[in-house]
């Protein structure tokens, strides 16, 4: 009997084969890789099981996330095919048209797993970006119609991946050979062509935006970048700089500091230059080079609520990030961001609590402050708009043209929920769902379910 390949695997599959990709295309990436698991297996070894209290070292390693960029709505219900069919759903919305310091004209999602037996099993995440080419702010009428036909010309997913997909995401899985035949064809759609490129058309662009000339001045889509996930960033970044990596001029997101690690921080090293073929005014074939991909690496924390998500975004705003600022206003335990309510936890009882004839609370904050449960931080699986326009704004190849006088496009999480034609998932939602699945197993023990 024909064993099928279910969805998880097809996602480890799908996970491993993009990163041998990406690591001959991008041989920094490679080194990126083998320093976050030198810092990796050093965190184990000097801080024991505490190293693991966000995620076991197996997922640690395992774990990754790809950023792809495409052109059209059409383009975005296809993707989104070919992730569910690896159990990878749209989650969160993100708008980096209204990003500091460098606006980007596109709207965002990610896709990943949602549920946390599958994100422990492969926690695989792909942040999609895809262009706005409707947005007066940063496109005339004449790019705009240039726009809306170069990226109606092409087509970046075949048939055949397409109905593998489906068939995938309808029965779970697919049997052999269809699961190797499907990550084959989902693994080249990302590699980097080697087609000519219209050079006059991609300046035009870049004269606009560096990300808009990556999705709308070519004929396919590429890995824009591939992350690995470390447990000491700081550390991580001054190895590779000792190697002689140049990298970013910081690391995006919270400070380092001595409370716990919240949501996600980011650096990358700098795009580098990679060799292209540009097709001339006068249709000669010539080479050239283009700065658009690079090696980002994470470290992950404990999500945030959204009483903690606005305490952050204040602290970012008014302080943008400062350790000091943030140890004075930001609880320093797991347990004190539990009881202020900053944080996803879940929960399991405390057995030896003695029973004191009171009546136990049923909101998390009262049972955490009353010692009845035992905590367990939930991982932050999500991203951070300032973070990722940061990130990408330190590898541009020069600064967005924005006309603020022009009307924006509107595009939100309801817009983009409809051009999918599949749920867009809450965040929040997804970690409260969590938490309060294991309140509901707590109550269960104690007797207080209604």
């Amino acid at each position: 009997m024909t064993r099928t390949v279910p969805a998880w695997e097809l996602r480890s599959r799908f996970a491993n084969s993009l990163s041998a990709l990406y690591g001959t295309e991008v041989p920094a990436y490679a080194t990126l890789v083998e320093v976050a698991q030198e810092v990796n297996s050093a965190v184990l070894r000097e801080r024991g099981a505490q190293a693991e209290r966000l995620g076991s070292i197996d997922r640690v390693t395992a774990e990754r996330h790809g950023a792809i960029r495409i052109g059209t709505p059409h383009e975005l219900r296809q993707i989104a095919r070919i992730f569910g069919a690896v159990g990878m759903y749209p989650t969160g919305f993100y708008d980096l048209r209204e990003a500091a310091p460098t606006p980007i004209p596109v709207v965002s999602t990610a896709f990943r797993p949602i549920d946390p037996g599958e994100l422990a099993r492969n926690p695989f995440r792909v942040f999609t970006s895809m262009l706005v080419p409707g947005d007066r702010r940063f496109f005339d009428d004449d790019v705009r119609t240039g726009l809306e036909g170069a990226l109606a010309r092409r087509r970046l997913f075949s048939d055949e991946l397409l109905e593998l997909a489906d068939a995938a995401e309808a029965e779970g899985g697919l049997p052999e050979p269809a699961a190797g035949r499907f990550v084959e064809l989902a693994t080249q759609s990302f590699a980097l062509s080697g087609a000519p490129i219209d050079r006059a058309w991609y300046r035009t662009l870049e004269k606009i935006s560096s990300v808009a000339a990556d999705i709308g001045g070519v004929s396919t889509t590429h890995i824009n970048h591939l992350t690995p996930r470390v447990l000491d960033i700081d550390e991580l970044y001054r190895r590779m700089q000792a190697r002689g990596i140049v990298m970013i001029d910081r690391i995006q997101g919270p400070p380092r500091w001595h409370g716990p690690d919240v949501l996600l921080r980011q650096t990358s090293f700098r795009a580098l230059a990679e060799p292209r073929r540009f097709t001339e005014p006068d249709g000669t074939i010539g080479d050239g080079e283009l700065r658009v991909r690079f090696g980002e690496v994470e470290a992950r924390g404990v999500a945030l609520t959204p009483a903690g998500r606005d305490r952050y975004d204040r602290l970012m705003s008014e302080t943008d990030g400062s350790a000091a600022a943030w140890a004075a206003r930001m609880p320093p335990t797991e347990r004190a961001m539990a009881e202020e309510d900053l944080a996803y936890f879940t929960a399991t009882l405390n057995r030896a609590r003695p029973r004191d004839g009171h009546a136990p609370p049923t909101d998390l904050p009262g049972l955490a402050r009353g010692g009845w449960v035992n905590l367990e931080p939930i991982v932050y699986e999500d991203f951070l708009p300032r973070s990722a326009a940061g990130i990408f704004s330190s590898n541009l190849t020069g600064q967005s043209s924005v006309d603020h006088e022009q009307d924006g496009a509107v595009r939100d999480a309801e817009w983009l929920a409809g051009v999918l034609d599949r749920p867009l998932h809450d965040p929040f939602v997804l970690y409260d769902r969590q938490r309060a699945d294991s309140l509901r197993a707590v109550a269960t023990e104690l007797g207080t379910i209604p």
